[in-house]
């Protein structure tokens, strides 16, 4: 057999072994995406969601160690968030925040410009768009199993360098986020609780000033 037999061989070779690895890792990209639309699905047909959630940044490299709990209520693209101290509410058109340590409000409209930060209103489905997907481990956390989906950032401007979506295979439900920064920076949310259609009231969503007598209103608009 001459080399040339040879080399073509090896050229078909490593072709075959190349489609095969490139046919599986589209495969898994799109049992990936599959699973995070099956969340998407599940979360726009609650009325609402309430949410108890822990959350910690780590910075190895600056020491800096942050542990913080807090919930926040959903309804469609509006929402309450209770943490660190601050509540933001959020009506459909403008932000409110509250903060009772300063006696302040700042009232502000919303960000249309601001499309990678994972709001409140956006937490459970933000990675609808802007992002590759990669099938990544299963967990096992406390008798649940935990499939990670990972997401690459599509521009290279993005600060962060990946994102682990944690969903539990039984509920369809995120059950943690893990978000690596290019500078190191590691934040984490765990939803502690999960609760959903529960009983509102018509101004759940509704600043109401008086509720905040001498408090200092700051508009920014």
């Amino acid at each position: 057999m001459n080399k040339t037999m040879i080399n073509t061989k090896k050229i078909a070779i490593l072709s075959f072994f190349f489609l095969l690895f490139t046919s599986n890792s589209i495969a898994q990209d799109k049992k990936a995406k599959a699973l995070l639309d099956e969340v998407t699905s599940k979360i726009k047909s609650y009325t609402n969601i309430v949410i108890d959630f822990k959350y910690s940044l780590n910075n190895a490299k600056e020491n800096i160690n942050q542990d913080s709990k807090g919930n926040v209520l959903l309804q469609g693209n509006k929402y309450v968030l209770n943490f660190m101290g601050v509540i933001k509410i959020f009506d459909g058109k403008k932000t409110y925040t509250i903060v009772p340590e300063d006696e302040e409000v700042t009232i502000s409209s919303i960000n249309d410009n601001d499309e990678k930060a994972i709001t409140p209103s956006k937490m459970l489905t933000f990675f609808n768009s802007g992002y590759k997907y990669t099938w990544d481990i299963l967990q096992n956390v406390k008798g649940r199993k935990i499939q990670y989906i990972k997401l690459t950032p599509t521009s290279n401007k993005d600060q962060r360098k990946e994102i682990l979506v944690g969903v539990d295979i039984q509920t369809k439900i995120i059950y943690n986020l893990i978000e690596m920064g290019k500078n190191g920076t590691k934040t984490t949310l765990i939803v502690n609780s999960f609760k959903t259609n529960q009983p509102l009231s018509k101004n759940q969503f509704t600043f109401v000033a008086n509720k905040y007598p001498g408090y200092y209103i700051n508009k920014l608009d």
